[in-house]
């Protein structure tokens, strides 16, 4: 069973592939928002995994986070998340970035149990409805 207090944390290197440039987000080389995004629910998600029930993942439903500082290419960037509410199905994650120098980014990410089968079958539902 899920209960607060579960903390991840993931470590990346910006890339060239990581920038704002390469991801269409921006026009520098600085690493992408989406890119620290996809970290920090990357980050959750994995932190969670292993508590789930089998056939059972989660999925992303909400991103409220503020990308304060930039980071350029070759630098380590370190995600940390916290688990810190469960309402039923319902995750609640407080979400924070930091550089070699300090905080980048932070804010809040919230997740929803699925269970894999049914979420995957009702989304291809949608290719025979077009």
């Amino acid at each position: 069973m899920l209960e607060a207090g579960i903390k991840g944390q993931k470590e990346i290197i910006v890339t060239q592939e990581k920038t704002a440039k390469s991801m269409c987000s921006g026009a520098l080389d600085v690493f992408a928002t989406p890119c620290m995004i996809a970290l920090m629910e990357n980050t959750a998600f994995e932190s969670v995994a292993a508590e789930l029930d089998e056939g059972c993942g989660t999925v992303g439903t909400k991103v409220n986070v503020s990308h304060v500082a930039a980071t350029p290419v070759g630098m380590k960037v370190t995600c940390e998340t916290e688990l810190v509410e469960v309402n039923g199905r319902a995750l609640k994650f407080v979400v924070k970035a930091y550089d070699e120098c300090g905080l980048i980014g932070e804010g809040e990410h919230e997740r929803f149990i699925i269970f894999d089968e049914k979420f995957q079958a009702k989304a291809n539902g949608k290719l025979a409805e077009k």
